[in-house]
């Protein structure tokens, strides 16, 4: 594998952006997202994405040059429209006055709609994290899950996270989980790589429990605990799609196919402002002392590394230079 600076693989990801495309800034936001991805070792967010991106940009159903247009139905509630265009620009978009609106009033809400998928969540909770306030995100998906005793597709694997901050500008802890029992691209790279996938992942077509990940992929994915799961996924879907505004998962088509409609989907933020209590700190480090008291044991995201530089899949940093015209 060869290893390659973070900024390297944000410069290239922009070329090739741009290069099919895109607008300067939409690129840079996205290079961002993809570098950042890689260097946590999420590659199902990272380069594997990028040769879908620009042959969307081609053929129309990612836009990668609208302008996001932010307004706010209520004070504390801002709403992105990202214009069929990428999540990360529009999610940048309204960042900031959903940050001012939070420290405000305690609590905000920050609604993303008509966007390209957004791939990890948690890049962007991570930010509010980072900008001091408690993040929690969600969005909806392709369908590629049933529900609970059922075989038809109703939702996607429809992501949560949530992240929360040390108070010095990092992170204390962070989940970033599909509903799913797994998510999607493990079961699409156990196909390209022609493995099994354990059972209880996915069913096939007939609603029986399969280790092929290609009867999976033509079948629906597993909740993860069941109907718990199913209770997050559904809830996921009603916000993402009634608040922000974007389509059911059922009329999204696959991410990653070069043609077709836009994806059209929606990501919703809540955005909790941790100094509306004061017991909120003392609890946060009572409860991470109490967690570490056993070896081997922490929050979740605790102790996370970011790899700089890092170590990248051969075929895809070749690809990615490839789609830039960079030399190899």
């Amino acid at each position: 594998m060869p290893s390659v600076p973070m900024v390297k693989i944000e410069r290239t990801v922009q070329a090739a952006l741009v290069r099919h495309g895109a607008g300067a800034f939409a690129a840079a936001e996205v290079a961002r997202a993809t570098a950042m991805a890689e260097a946590v070792g999420n590659r199902i967010c990272g380069l594997y994405y990028l040769e879908s991106y620009c042959l969307q940009l081609q053929s129309g159903r990612v836009q990668g040059d609208v302008v996001p247009v932010v307004t706010t139905p209520r004070p504390a509630a801002i709403h992105v429209d990202a214009l069929m265009g990428f999540a990360q620009p529009a999610f940048a978009y309204g960042l900031a006055p959903a940050l001012d609106a939070a420290r405000q009033y305690g609590v905000a809400t920050l609604a993303v709609g008509h966007a390209h998928t957004c791939t990890s969540l948690g890049y962007f909770t991570e930010q509010i994290a980072r900008a001091g306030l408690i993040g929690l995100g969600m969005t909806n998906a392709s369908p590629i899950v049933a529900a609970p005793g059922g075989k038809s597709r109703v939702i996607g694997t429809n992501p949560i996270a949530f992240s929360v901050p040390d108070g010095d500008g990092g992170l204390a802890m962070q989940f970033d989980q599909s509903t799913t029992t797994v998510a999607l691209g493990k079961i699409t790279m156990a196909k390209a790589a022609g493995t099994s996938i354990p059972e209880g992942w996915a069913l096939d077509v007939d609603g029986n429990p399969t280790t092929d990940p290609e009867a999976a992929l033509a079948g629906s994915l597993v909740s993860m605990g069941g109907y718990k799961g199913w209770g997050f996924g559904i809830m996921a879907e009603l916000l993402t799609a009634g608040l922000a505004g974007g389509v059911l998962s059922r009329d999204v088509k696959p991410l990653k196919a070069a043609e077709g409609p836009p994806h059209d989907l929606g990501q919703f933020y809540i955005l909790i402002d941790p100094s509306t209590s004061d017991s909120f700190g003392a609890r946060l480090s009572a409860l991470s002392e109490i967690v570490a008291q056993d070896d081997g044991a922490r929050l979740p995201g605790q102790h996370r590394v970011v790899s700089d530089p890092v170590d990248v899949d051969d075929a895809a940093w070749a690809q990615a230079l490839e789609l830039a015209a960079l030399p190899q």
